[in-house]
């Protein structure tokens, strides 16, 4: 799908624990009070210029690029297409493929622990988003600081979403929480009756765990429920995330060397 561009070819930023990519295209942060409203302008402000930096450090000319979703991947497809007008770059981006081997894809993340595990699906996407990012040669996370965890569960209390056929989503469920503890829930739609349908016409259970996991066992063992047809947990598949920061900076986070 051809629709938006992007792209220079500008090499990676060092793995230092702050990037002094600044924002050129950013406007810098106030030190007003810390209201609610305040810090929804922060927050959209550091999902700026987490995109902003992912798109440049990145994108290069005549790559094909996944994009993914949410409120954090709209910045990255405003520079992609600002990059593609003003330079002139041949870039082809895909919202989903499984035939094409995508040279990057930039996405968002509900929530990033310690070592880039991320849960992701709080929109519902998450089978498209998992194959994009399957897909890629790089997988680049792009999110703002209230994402940031050391432990996944510290930030986002709303449970790792699993996408479930329809009429397994009560014996899913019952599995869910027999083996591995807490409660998976059916998402009820907020603006319609009944649960959320999924653009694959499937539902979705959000998992609300107790404690702490083995991230990858679980994700496999999950997976592996007949009903099951992906789980938000992304273990092992981000090299990198882009995280701005309150103070207008942007702090880079890649895998532990283990």
């Amino acid at each position: 799908v051809d629709m938006c561009g992007n792209s220079r070819g500008s090499s990676c930023c060092s793995s230092a624990p702050r990037c002094c990519w600044r924002r050129k295209h950013v406007v810098g942060f106030s030190s007003r009070s810390y209201s609610a409203g305040s810090e929804v302008v922060m927050a959209e402000e550091a999902k700026k210029l987490a995109a902003y930096a992912a798109v440049d450090n990145h994108i290069q000319n005549n790559q094909i690029v996944g994009v993914g979703s949410g409120s954090t991947i709209v910045y990255a497809v405003d520079r992609l297409a600002e990059r593609v007008r003003q330079e002139k770059l041949k870039i082809i981006c895909v919202p989903t493929s499984f035939q094409v081997s995508l040279d990057v894809a930039i996405d968002g993340a509900d929530e990033v622990d310690a070592s880039l595990t991320l849960i992701k699906g709080g929109g519902g996407c998450l089978t498209q988003e998992k194959i994009v990012a399957g897909c890629a040669k790089h997988f680049v996370v792009i999110a703002d600081y209230r994402k940031d965890s050391k432990a996944l569960g510290q930030q986002w209390k709303k449970g790792v979403p699993v996408e479930v056929i329809p009429m397994a989503y009560v014996p899913v469920s019952r599995t869910i929480a027999r083996r591995f503890g807490g409660e998976a829930v059916l998402r009820m739609a907020v603006s319609k009756a009944g649960p959320v349908v999924t653009d694959n016409s499937n539902f979705i259970l959000d998992w609300k765990f107790e404690h702490a996991q083995n991230w990858k066992e679980v994700n496999t063992a999950i997976k592996m429920i007949p009903g099951v047809v992906e789980t938000g947990l992304f273990v092992g598949m981000a090299e990198r995330v882009y995280f701005g920061m309150e103070d207008g900076s942007v702090k880079i986070r890649d895998p532990p060397v283990n």
